[in-house]
């Protein structure tokens, strides 16, 4: 069997450390991380449970499109706009997709063969002009091929050649596949080696859909394939909904840019990490903007931006250089979320940048990196989600492998990464006997889709996270092997090449 420390989804069932791994959690290296006493005497209020804050976090990003006027709808973008086809990728219909033609806005032939009117035999004949379009000197009769003039009619008993995707000429009643037709050479007739069926192998106008028919609704995402059918469909442009803007705001003096650590000064992992994990969320995202622990540059950058979201990393707790809390009371923003009782990330929060407008909006996320992962998941993804018109995700459960220690109170988000594997017992995966309640119980069976806990999931580790294609939220107390959680998918998860991540 292989070394379980050496490969990070191999979880011991006995592998949490503790019950409570989020001591400190969301507080950056030199941060104070007496976190809930500091909270406690500063006056926040309690925080708000993990499904409550996601969801205000969901209907702010709703409301913050939904008809505002002035200034705030300026800030907050709501205003649909027009894109070529070549430009809305990645963006959310404004209005729906409704098919400006017929499709196929004629009958067309569904494969390569002939055409043919009436029983058979039949008798084959050009088309007028096949020869010059075949070359000079050739004798060959290409038909009738896609985008060409079509004989006007298909007098009875006759066949001609077809392209896949020609015109079918009027009355004409079938296509035969060129390997199911034999042409005698002797008598010239066409000759079907199976049944002909009337309409057969021809798609007929309007099959796909009719003019006027709704294809997809207003909030669909802007696929390769919906552009695809929106150019099929006749359109040149689309009606869409801005990507929201985001500033990034990196907070703290002992951040590096570059280099090994070194005299109590450490790497940032989240600069180079928030903007590309954002954008995969289909939000414009700015270069991140370093502003160590300096209150005064805080406050300018928060005030002067334009951005319909802003998210600061690190100075959410209350130690003597955590600035966000005093900043946002200075400038008088609204504290929608105060801290969410999830590990890691506790001391997330969610600001009104503007009292009694739709936004501008700021999330501010702990200085921990998989503390930031778990802000971002929480309250960026579905404020986000609001904000370019998209509907929520339907959530979905999968059976955990390994038991998962919970917290005695709060929420865990903790790293996983699917498997598909077949029962043995009907109750159990094969080779992760649970010996008691069995991966293949109630709502998986066999060959389902399960979880697996991964190592190296402290609120400062990124490793987990890394090897990682969803998190688990992981109830109060805990929860045992073969139990279904929830889980939350990863932006890239079930990203195709075409996206590289992200829609840019």
């Amino acid at each position: 069997m292989a070394d379980p420390m050496a490969d990070p989804t191999a979880v011991p069932r006995s592998s949490d450390p503790d019950p409570d791994p989020d001591r400190g959690s969301g507080v950056a290296p030199g941060q104070d991380r007496h976190e809930h006493g500091h909270r406690r005497r500063h006056g926040h209020g309690p925080a708000a449970s993990w499904p409550e804050a996601r969801a205000l976090a969901a209907r702010s990003g709703r409301s913050g499109r939904s008809g505002q006027s002035g200034s705030a709808a300026r800030a907050i973008g709501i205003r649909a706009g027009r894109l070529p086809l070549g430009q809305a990728l990645g963006h959310v219909l404004a209005e729906p997709l409704v098919a400006l033609t017929d499709l196929p806005p004629f009958d067309t032939s569904a494969m390569d063969g002939w055409v043919v009117s009436g029983p058979g035999p039949w008798n084959v004949r050009a088309v007028a002009g096949a020869e010059a379009r075949a070359g000079a000197g050739s004798n060959r009769d290409l038909g009738i091929l896609a985008g060409r003039s079509t004989p006007a009619t298909l007098p009875d008993g006759d066949a001609v050649r077809i392209a896949t995707g020609a015109r079918i000429p009027a009355d004409a009643n079938a296509v035969i596949r060129s390997e199911h037709a034999r042409v005698d050479r002797a008598t010239g007739l066409l000759h079907a080696e199976h049944q002909v069926l009337p309409g057969q192998d021809i798609r007929p106008r309007g099959q796909e859909c009719r003019a006027g028919d709704r294809l997809m609704p207003a909030g669909a995402l802007v696929t390769p394939a919906v552009l695809g059918l929106a150019a099929a469909a006749g359109y040149d442009t689309l009606v869409v909904v801005p990507r929201p803007r985001v500033d990034v705001l990196v907070l703290g003096d002992e951040l590096l840019t570059g280099g090994l650590p070194h005299d109590g000064l450490i790497r940032d992992a989240l600069g180079p990490m928030i903007g590309p994990w954002l954008r995969a969320l289909g939000a414009e995202v700015s270069a991140p903007q370093r502003l160590g622990d300096d209150a005064a540059a805080l406050r300018h950058a928060v005030t002067t931006s334009d951005a319909d979201l802003v998210i600061t990393t690190g100075g959410t707790a209350a130690g003597p250089v955590d600035h966000v809390h005093p900043v946002l009371a200075e400038i008088g923003a609204e504290l929608l979320v105060d801290g969410v009782a999830v590990r890691p990330g506790h001391p997330m929060l969610l600001a009104r940048l503007k009292k009694d407008e739709g936004g501008p909006y700021l999330v501010g996320l702990p200085g921990n990196p998989l503390a930031a992962v778990s802000g971002l998941l929480t309250l960026a993804e579905p404020l986000l989600r609001g904000l370019a018109g998209r509907e929520p995700e339907a959530p979905y459960r999968a059976a955990v492998r390994d038991d998962v220690h919970g917290h005695p109170h709060d929420t865990r988000l903790v790293p996983v990464v699917h498997r598909a594997g077949s029962t043995a017992d009907g109750r159990s995966i094969s080779g992760y006997g649970s010996g008691g309640e069995g991966i293949g119980g109630a709502g998986t069976g066999s060959g389902a889709e399960y979880v697996v806990p991964l190592r190296y999931n402290g609120p400062a580790m990124l490793r987990g996270i890394a090897a990682a294609d969803g998190l688990a939220v992981v109830p109060p107390g805990g929860v045992r092997s073969g139990t279904e959680v929830e889980i939350l998918d990863l932006p890239w998860a079930s990203a195709m090449p075409w996206t590289e991540g992200c829609f840019t």
